[in-house]
């Protein structure tokens, strides 16, 4: 049963129609087929991109949709709802766009936003490093001047798209001054020197390409330096905190993908001559399942209409994380159990909606390091 939403405008309301037509016609049918081939879905992207729906929250200048956030996250609510990995996909490279968009200058963008949102290219955001994960500040790729350009070594971890995408938006060292010596670099992926290591075998999001990005004395011209040398760190997190509400509409799509499979099933499923949804221990894992999701859909919306106005919103980014993925997982184990042994085959899509939902737990910052940050600004107020 999808989400009846409210939308700002009837402009809003064609294009989350859109976006759910798309999902359901285009990427619902391939979705498990290609999950289970590990099957990276390039082609998806391009449709996304001619639809006009990887730039969304981007200035029409340039190419995007200038649509306001809440907008955007209901539109990727719909995909990830359909195929969790492209979701995923979208809202990495909509994260991977933000540092140009924001911190650029106007030449830059002029240069290569355009492409970037119109789906020619396909975005990858590389800060995390195998010691250097939740730490961003002890990242240790190094970037060191030389004339008009950087040369680039290190290797990144767990970086979505790598080997699969156009550009990079890569956090470098250009300084040992901690946090402080950290920069902003956009790195065309087909740059001698730049890499990716075999895809890592995952629980779930299998069609979704995870790596390490392997850079081996790779030049990378200057005027691809977004901002000031030293404040990388700073449009790191920026980033973040608005990814943030990027995974958090996944997951909340995930887990009303994983209700509406579970109550499906409850109506058909007869047991002692009735439909399991009439008995009182399932249709309450399903009411529970149900506020669990609008709870945290709220959360997130509440969280983007702060950011559409100009207020801060990192802390309830971070509890929207926080909410919706942490529900997402319960909501999908649930629906596991409302199916029970039917829902621990691949019959069903539950079981794959199950090992999908772990991973949202982890990127953008684990939801231990979503708690600090909560917790850091509580103690701030």
């Amino acid at each position: 049963m999808p989400a009846e939403r409210l939308l700002p405008s009837p402009e809003a309301e064609d294009l989350v129609a859109l976006a759910t037509e798309i999902a359901r016609a285009e990427l619902a049918p391939r979705a498990a087929e290609y999950e289970e081939a590990e099957r990276f879905p390039r082609e998806q992207f391009r449709l996304l991109g001619k639809s006009g729906l990887l730039g969304l929250p981007y200035a029409e200048r340039w190419g995007g949709g200038e649509v306001p956030y809440e907008v955007y996250l209901q539109v990727l609510e719909e995909i990830a709802a359909a195929w969790m990995s492209v979701g995923v996909g979208l809202s990495v490279h909509t994260m991977s766009c933000y540092a140009l968009a924001h911190y650029g200058t106007d030449t830059q963008r002029d240069h290569w936003l355009p492409a970037m949102l119109e789906g020619d290219l396909l975005g990858a955001y590389a800060l995390s490093e195998t010691q250097a994960g939740s730490d961003a500040a002890a990242l240790t790729t190094r970037a060191r001047r030389d004339g008009d350009q950087y040369v680039v070594n290190g290797t990144k971890a767990w970086i979505t798209h790598a080997g699969e995408a156009d550009f990079y938006t890569t956090m470098v060292r250009t300084s040992d001054d901690g946090g402080r010596g950290v920069s902003c670099l956009l790195v065309d992926g087909a740059t001698d020197g730049v890499s990716a290591a075999p895809k890592e075998r995952k629980m779930g999001l299998t069609g979704s390409t995870t790596a390490q990005l392997i850079f081996e004395d790779a030049r990378i011209d200057t005027d691809r330096l977004l901002g000031d040398e030293g404040h990388g760190l700073k449009i790191a997190l920026s980033s973040l905190s608005s990814g943030r509400l990027g995974i958090a509409a996944c997951a909340v799509g995930l887990a009303q993908a994983a209700l509406d499979e579970a109550v499906s099933y409850a109506k058909e499923r007869r047991q002692f001559g009735k439909a399991i949804i009439d008995f009182q221990g399932v249709e309450f894992l399903l009411a529970d399942m149900a506020a669990t999701v609008e709870s945290a859909r709220a959360t997130y919306l509440d969280a983007a209409r702060r950011r559409d106005r100009g207020m801060p919103f990192q802390r309830q980014a971070s509890i929207a994380k926080l909410v919706a993925t942490d529900g997402a997982m319960k909501v999908t184990t649930d629906a596991v159990q409302v199916l029970g042994g039917a829902g621990y085959t691949r019959d069903f899509p539950v079981e794959r909606f199950m090992r999908e939902a772990k991973v949202p737990q982890i990127f953008e910052g684990t939801n231990q390091i979503q708690r600090m940050v909560i917790a850091r600004e509580l103690r701030s107020a």
